[in-house]
């Protein structure tokens, strides 16, 4: 199987399964318990809230003359650690929850597919296509990033 194919058939049985779990209600109930422990929640939280920021270096390797040389081995990371998040999302989270975290569920998962059916997979030329993916996938990134600093101002706010 070739490498781009792997990240599409990995990311999308992760959320299908991330998906199934939730449509039917399936819980590992120890996990469920757990992150009804609010310390448990704040440090899941920060280790969800670490992948996001880790996910932004590839900008950054794109970015910064010093960095480019890097960006190729980061682009692989960025990759094949955004087809996991939906492990990550599951450690924190195994509900999408309601208000603006529904919201912020729902754009991350769909930024990471369209981040699994990246332009590798698409394989087109034209120009207005990549521009158009990437726009889209650095919006909805932008979303996420400051949808998540909310929750974390919320969080603490209700401490």
């Amino acid at each position: 199987m070739k490498k781009s194919y792997s990240f599409v058939l990995i990311g999308f049985v992760l959320f299908a399964l991330y998906i199934l779990q939730f449509a039917l209600d399936i819980k590992w109930q120890w996990l469920y318990e757990l992150q009804l422990n609010e310390r448990y929640k704040r440090w899941s939280g920060v280790f969800v809230g670490a992948f996001i920021v880790f996910q932004w270096i590839l900008t950054l390797t794109r970015t910064s003359k010093k960095l480019m040389k890097h960006s190729i081995r980061f682009t692989l990371l960025h990759k094949w650690i955004g087809v996991l998040s939906p492990i990550f999302f599951y450690i924190h989270a195994l509900e999408f929850g309601y208000g603006y975290l529904a919201l912020l569920s729902y754009i991350f998962f769909i930024n990471m597919i369209l981040g699994t059916i990246n332009l590798d997979i698409i394989k087109s030329q034209k120009e207005w296509i990549f521009k158009s993916w990437m726009v889209t996938h650095v919006l909805l990134s932008v979303v996420i990033t400051f949808l998540v600093v909310f929750h974390v101002g919320v969080v603490f706010y209700y401490e």
